[in-house]
């Protein structure tokens, strides 16, 4: 990992912030905006790409009109936490519809000066784009959903930003409609989750994961199409596009999306724990240990496990998981 201590965090920050405000000609006591931070940090080379495409750098290089204070509290992602979701570079944003980027980043933004004291456990923070984020403590450390905080009050001239270790992903959707908008390519350019969308349709579930606001809310691990077309490989029946899996007995098809979710109310990766959970099929899931911020997750019927590709996906019904395999009850 590029940081290791919290301590080196704050004092590289601070020395980025006064190097920043030793440039300004006008006034030395003016601290850089929050825009100018990403831009003379190198940890935040790849945000500050995502902000310029997504088209939200100009809004925080002045102050927040939105609120009486004038600032935005931002939770900024490293490139190591970009990195996690394989975007390594500002080139690979372009994977991204700009659009999605851009409620991506409005997710990571509040109105206000939110300070590091006042993040408490239990507690939560609006965000721009309307859906809270969770704050939850583990162990020593505090989480923002399932991103931990490396480093707190880094102050700007427009507000405060608080560094964390992965993306904050949220859809303002649920679960169903958000699978959706991942296999029309609403979310990246190429389309992802379409054999688990046809899977949801052949086994008659969309009205079970469609649900309105303040009704039971769940834990779903959604494999990706390469985790559908490796089962095919393993079952010996082709999955190729996502119409072949209706070549499957819809009794199977069924048991086997059912052991994807967990009704709990929706869990983050910072809120598991390594051990055994019940899913709605019935069947044991085994989580491995809690590891740089996700866990293996391995169905009974499984010799291998499987890993979190996109972790700690925000619905208006749940968290989704999008692992690298089916898991089989």
């Amino acid at each position: 990992m590029l940081f290791q201590h919290k301590s080196t965090l704050v004092a590289f920050f601070a020395a980025t912030v006064l190097l920043a405000t030793s440039c300004q000609k006008d006034d030395e006591n003016v601290l850089p905006s929050i825009a100018a931070i990403a831009v003379s940090n190198p940890a935040f080379s790849t945000l500050e790409g995502a902000a310029i495409q997504g088209g939200v750098a100009v809004t925080l290089s002045n102050p927040n009109a939105g609120d009486p204070s004038g600032d935005f509290t931002v939770f900024a992602p490293t490139n190591d936490a970009f990195a996690r979701l394989g975007l390594n570079t500002e080139g690979d944003l372009a994977v991204l519809q700009n659009d999605f980027l851009t409620s991506t980043l409005l997710y990571h933004v509040s109105n206000g000066n939110l300070a590091g004291s006042s993040i408490n456990a239990g507690g939560s923070s609006g965000s721009a784009l309307g859906p809270n984020r969770r704050f939850i403590t583990r162990g020593s450390d505090m989480y923002i959903n399932g991103s931990k905080i490396l480093a707190t009050d880094v102050q700007a001239e427009n507000g405060t930003v608080h560094v964390i270790d992965k993306v904050l992903l949220a859809t303002g959707a649920d679960i169903v409609q958000s699978a959706l908008a991942l296999k029309d390519a609403k979310v990246f350019i190429a389309p992802e989750l379409s054999f688990l969308v046809e899977a949801v349709l052949y086994a008659d579930l969309a009205g079970a994961l469609t649900a309105a606001a303040g009704s039971p809310s769940f834990t779903v691990f959604a494999p990706s199409d390469a985790a559908f077309k490796q089962l095919g490989i393993d079952l010996g029946v082709p999955l190729n596009v996502p119409a072949d899996i209706r070549q499957l007995p819809k009794d199977v098809v069924t048991a086997v999306l059912l052991n994807h979710v967990i009704a709990d109310g929706g869990k983050f990766t910072s809120e598991m724990n390594a051990g055994n959970v019940s899913p709605l099929g019935g069947t044991a899931l085994t989580f491995g240990a809690f590891t740089n911020g996700t866990l293996t997750i391995k169905g009974n019927g499984n010799a291998t496990v499987a890993n979190m590709v996109i972790p700690d996906v925000q619905t208006t019904n749940g968290v989704v998981h999008v692992i690298d395999r089916v898991l089989m009850p």
